[in-house]
């Protein structure tokens, strides 16, 4: 079978109420909001990638529970960006004091800030310069801390908020920095 990608360009600014229909009428598919109101959709990974997602979700979330950080999120979250887009990453954490208080009531709406720290895990067919694209807009948006797994370059490249990115090799170990206090994790585990 031959798969083919296809942009959709959307002629108007698609609302946050449209975008939530549409991902419900077709649950096989991922949607984002780019910040120019056009959609785009994210095929369901393979199995090394969604096993990989569901390790670094389930190393944070044990981890920001255990010290009484906040929240993690998974990849069925949207988080809309300042710029207007609706962002789903890989894993999210978004510190407690910046959770407002119900934003856990409101199961059809987006979560309206940008995470503290994100993590984008490349699958095998992810465009590595698309997905650094999307770890800027992340930290141009507001995220402190970013995480992109580059499975297939054996590496991560960690981004800042104060812009700096630092690139590790498949033997380091991995930091939440201050945004996610104590939080380690060697990279070789999700590689």
């Amino acid at each position: 079978m031959n798969s083919k990608k296809v942009k959709v360009q959307s002629l108007y600014t698609v609302t946050d109420e449209e975008l939530m229909l549409t991902s419900s009428q077709n649950p096989e598919l991922r949607f984002e909001r780019n910040a120019d109101g056009t959609l785009e959709t994210m095929p369901p990974t393979g199995g090394i990638s969604g096993n990989r997602e569901a390790k670094v979700i389930t190393y944070l979330l044990t981890w920001v529970e255990s010290q009484n950080l906040g929240e993690v999120f998974s990849s069925s979250t949207g988080f809309r960006l300042p710029n207007t887009a609706v962002r789903s990453p890989d894993a999210a954490f978004v510190a407690k004091e910046r959770l407002s208080e119900g934003w856990d009531e409101q199961e059809d709406k987006f979560i309206n800030l940008a995470p503290d720290f994100v993590i984008e895990i490349r699958s095998k067919n992810d465009s590595l310069e698309k997905l650094k694209a999307k770890m800027e807009e992340y930290i141009t948006n507001g995220v402190k801390l970013g995480w992109l797994i580059d499975r297939q370059n054996q590496q991560a490249l960690v981004y800042r908020l104060d812009g700096s990115i630092t690139q590790y090799p498949a033997t380091a170990i991995l930091s939440g920095d201050d945004v996610v206090p104590g939080f380690t994790l060697p990279l070789a585990k999700l590689l």
